[in-house]
């Protein structure tokens, strides 16, 4: 039975993806931070429906959290098969109000952590020919002055995914999601969700289960690696 690990597994678009996995019959891994009672539910929940699933906490920003978790997440169920780097930042900062500290945090979560874990679990995934999805964000691409240093870090991940398609082929195919507005920040308010739709060409906004349709469109094309599947309702197109 293949096995998933799914950083930020437990809340928001990652908790659609881990349940979504754990439908389509993979073991799954739920990586946590703060959202612990969060993630527990969720396992109790995979659990109850009959699948298989371990809830493993880390601080993304420690880079020894993330070797242990790369080594407990491979002890759970004797490997992965495919590695899901959701967990991420969303600092609303400007350029001038960035300090050092913001700066590397971000880096740490946003960056560091996808480049290491890929790293860390790279010799099992090549054993089990498997798949890493890193999520991306239309910051990563557009240029969100407002959120300075996550823009710059998810352009880092779009980077990443090539480097990393590269370097694990054959046995490893490497992509990336980059949703547009699926889950609004819990801060905006429904005026600002509403005008985040209309300058959508398609006039609306999607939800969790886009990004999830993305991510099994990946998990079966079996010729796709090295790219980075934009899930915006065609926001990009208007620059």
């Amino acid at each position: 039975m293949r096995v998933a690990l799914v950083t930020g597994g437990a809340v928001r678009i990652g908790r659609a993806i881990s349940a979504a996995l754990a439908e389509d019959g993979y073991r799954l891994v739920v990586h946590y931070n703060s959202s612990s009672n969060a993630a527990d539910a969720l396992v109790e929940e995979i659990r109850a429906k009959g699948g298989e699933a371990v809830a493993i906490g880390a601080d993304l920003a420690d880079a020894e959290a993330v070797r242990r978790l790369a080594n407990d997440a491979v002890d759970a169920f004797g490997g992965i098969d495919l590695l899901v780097n959701n967990a991420s930042v969303f600092p609303s900062e400007r350029l001038e109000e960035t300090d050092e500290a913001l700066w590397d945090h971000t880096f740490a979560v946003n960056l560091r952590a996808p480049f290491f874990l890929i790293r860390h679990l790279a010799a099992t995934l090549r054993e089990r020919r498997g798949v890493v999805v890193n999520m991306a964000d239309l910051a990563g691409i557009q240029t969100w002055a407002a959120y300075a240093a996550h823009g710059i870090s998810k352009a880092g991940v779009i980077h990443l995914t090539r480097v990393a398609a590269r370097s694990l082929a054959p046995e490893v195919r490497v992509n990336g999601i980059a949703p547009g507005t699926v889950l609004p920040p819990e801060s905006m308010t429904d005026d600002e969700v509403r005008q985040l739709a209309e300058r959508t060409p398609l006039k609306r906004n999607g939800g969790p289960e886009d990004v999830v349709r993305a991510l099994r469109y990946l998990l079966q094309a079996d010729f796709v690696t090295g790219e980075t599947l934009t899930v915006d309702g065609g926001r990009l197109l208007r620059g």
